[in-house]
């Protein structure tokens, strides 16, 4: 059957275990998993593609209909998936599991998709469409999300925010959060404040800059910071994020350590590293040795100790600490 999102809380607590997440709102999409199905499922967590379901599909439904797998409020996870899965599922189904629960992620369906329609038909399973975003349910988003960190924005300001976003409720947030950053230090924010702090979304995304640098690309990470002029704010959330990253790439290398199986580790990382992340993170684990990451780790948590301290850190601090990075895969 076809269900809202804003009513799949709901529909969660009833006995349903399958449910159809498509659309292009792929950031609508996460956002609903993580604040409606991993809240109340978030003990046994698993991550497939269909791809390697396909490739390895006796092995995934030994793993699924086993009784050791069977753990109490399992979600599994199955992202871009296409009509080629649709057998697989009805098999799950007919097994009658009901302490599971599986997400099947898709980006567009058309009206003709066999999987679409089985969703939709059917009583025990749910599938519900996520549409792009309209301007207003950015401002609904905006409002809740400054009204939630106490930032007092005007109505023509927010427009403004959301205009920069180009519909995309992922940019939304990160300029948002660079503006909650901001408003630590004041009351209110003023349009040329906004405008400064926003300056860099119209170029690049802080994300595309760090798997740049961390994947040895040094032609595409040296464009990118010569053609941006990147605030305060923005060097707080590239230290962040550069952090995480590293984080991250820390822990793959030493799973890879144990097991070499490189597309293994990659799909049972948690929190899930999405299908699209996939060939670059690969690139970076060939370029970075674990001794490396540890080194990088230690220097960029000093660089964060220094934020601290002084919040107004300059862009040729941060810019020299992303150039280092890169020489390190280079060498």
């Amino acid at each position: 059957m076809i269900v809202k999102y804003f009513e799949l809380k709901k529909e969660i607590k009833k006995n349903i275990n399958f449910y159809l997440l498509y659309g292009s709102n792929i950031g609508l999409i996460e956002e609903t998993i993580n604040n409606i199905f991993k809240p109340v499922l978030s003990k046994n967590l698993y991550y497939h593609d269909e791809k390697e379901i396909l490739a390895n599909e006796n092995e995934f439904k030994e793993g699924i209909l086993s009784k050791s797998f069977f753990d109490k409020d399992k979600l599994i996870i199955i992202n871009r998936a296409s009509d080629k899965i649709l057998d697989i599922i009805r098999e799950i189904i007919d097994k009658k599991t009901e302490d599971l629960k599986v997400i099947l992620k898709s980006e567009i369906l058309e009206k003709k998709s066999k999987l679409r329609t089985f969703f939709e038909k059917n009583t025990f399973t749910i599938a519900t469409p996520f549409y792009e975003d309209n301007h207003q349910t950015l401002s609904f988003l905006a409002q809740n999300f400054l009204k939630e960190k106490k930032v007092k924005i005007s109505s023509q300001n927010i427009n403004f925010v959301i205009e920069k976003s180009k519909g995309s409720r992922i940019n939304l947030k990160n300029e948002l959060e660079k503006i909650a950053i901001y408003s630590l230090k004041k009351k209110s924010i003023n349009l040329d404040e906004i405008i400064k702090l926003t300056n860099l979304a119209e170029n690049y995304n802080i994300s595309e800059l760090i798997d740049q640098c961390l994947a040895g690309n040094k032609k595409k990470t040296v464009q990118i910071l010569n053609d941006n002029n990147p605030s305060s704010e923005d060097n707080i959330l590239i230290v962040k994020n550069f952090l995480f990253k590293l984080k991250r790439l820390k822990k793959l290398k030493e799973d890879l350590e144990i097991n070499k199986n490189t597309e293994m580790i990659l799909s049972s990382y948690k929190p899930t590293i999405f299908w699209k992340d996939k060939e670059i993170i690969k690139q970076q684990l060939k370029v970075w040795t674990l001794k490396k990451i540890k080194n990088q780790i230690k220097e960029i948590n000093e660089l964060e100790n220094q934020i601290k301290k002084n919040s107004q850190i300059s862009n040729l601090t941060v810019n020299n600490f992303i150039l280092s990075s890169l020489n390190a895969t280079n060498n």
